[in-house]
C-alpha cells in the first residue's frame, strides 16, 4: 500500500445555454463527472448557489467521499480485529461557511452498525477512532471530522 497513487478525473461543463458565461445568470451550472471506465455522475451547484438541486453537487460528494472511506477503514479493520459486520449505514452531515472564502467547518458521521454478537460491540465502537486516523480523505481535512457511532447487534 505504501507509495504514490495517482487518481484522474474529468469535469465536463454542460450547462452553457448558447450565450456562454456572458453574465452570472446566463448559464447553468451542470457538469459531469467523468472516470475512466465507470458511470458518469450528473452534477450541478447547490441550489443555494444557483444550481440544480435534482443532481449532486461538490458538497455533497465530498462529505460522501469522508464517509465512505471512513467506512472503508473502518471495515478493514473490523475483519482484521474478529468483529464481523453485518450492516453499516452512516447518516453524515457538515457544515460549510459561506464567507469571502467559503468553506467547511466540521463533519460529524453517524455509523449505524450493526454486528453479529454482543461480545463485538466495545470493540466496534472502540474502531471508529483508528479507521478516522487511517482514512487518507479526513487526514486531508483541515477541519475536524468527528463521529457518533452507535452498534446494535443482529
Amino acid at each position: 500500500m505504501k507509495g504514490q497513487h495517482t487518481y484522474r478525473t474529468t469535469i465536463k461543463w454542460t450547462g452553457n445555454s448558447g450565450q456562454g458565461t456572458v453574465d452570472y445568470r446566463s448559464y447553468e451550472r451542470s457538469h459531469s463527472v467523468i472516470v475512466d471506465g465507470k458511470q458518469e455522475i450528473l452534477c450541478s451547484s447547490d441550489s443555494a448557489f444557483r444550481g440544480d438541486k435534482s443532481k449532486h453537487n461538490p458538497e455533497e460528494l465530498f462529505l460522501a467521499s469522508i464517509s465512505s472511506c471512513h467506512m472503508l477503514w473502518y471495515l478493514h479493520l473490523c475483519a482484521d480485529a474478529g468483529v464481523v459486520v453485518v450492516d453499516y449505514t452512516d447518516n453524515a452531515t457538515g457544515t460549510l461557511e459561506e464567507s469571502d472564502r467559503g468553506h467547511f467547518t466540521e463533519v460529524t458521521l453517524h455509523p449505524a452498525v450493526v454486528v453479529k454478537e454482543q461480545s463485538m460491540v466495545d470493540k466496534a465502537l472502540s474502531l471508529h477512532k483508528e479507521a478516522n486516523q487511517r482514512c487518507f480523505i479526513a487526514n486531508s481535512c483541515n477541519f475536524p471530522v468527528r463521529h457518533k457511532p452507535s452498534c446494535t447487534v443482529k
